[in-house]
C-alpha cells in the first residue's frame, strides 16, 4: 500500500457497467521525503478507482495490483489501483528512519 495525493479527476466517455457509482482520480504517489516535506513529488501519476469521494488535494491510501480488486470479491471490477482510505493526517518519526 502506498500513500498518494489526488491531483485531479479522470472523465470517461464510456465505462464498464461494474464501475458505475465511483470515479477515477489522478494521483501522485508520495515518497517518504515527500511526506516529510523534503521531496519534490516528481513521481509518475497514477489513476485510482475511488468509491470514497476523495477530493483534489486529499491524501489517500492506494492499494495496487491483485489486492486492488479484492474488496469487490466475488464481483469483479477491472481495476488496478483502488482508494482504500482517505487520510486525515500522516505522522512520521524521522528518528527511526535515520538509524536504518
Amino acid at each position: 500500500m502506498r500513500i498518494g495525493e489526488v491531483i485531479g479527476t479522470v472523465t470517461l466517455n464510456r465505462s464498464h457497467p461494474s464501475l458505475l457509482g465511483a470515479r477515477f482520480k489522478l494521483t501522485v504517489p508520495l515518497s517518504l521525503d515527500d511526506l516529510a516535506g523534503r521531496g519534490d513529488s516528481s513521481a509518475e501519476e497514477l489513476v485510482v478507482y475511488d468509491e470514497l469521494g476523495a477530493g483534489v488535494g486529499s491524501r489517500i491510501a492506494i492499494s495496487e495490483g491483485r489486492e486492488a480488486a479484492m474488496p469487490f470479491y466475488p464481483d469483479s471490477k477491472p481495476v488496478d489501483a483502488y482508494n482504500a482510505a482517505i487520510l486525515d493526517t500522516v505522522h512520521i518519526r524521522l528518528s527511526n528512519i535515520d538509524s536504518i
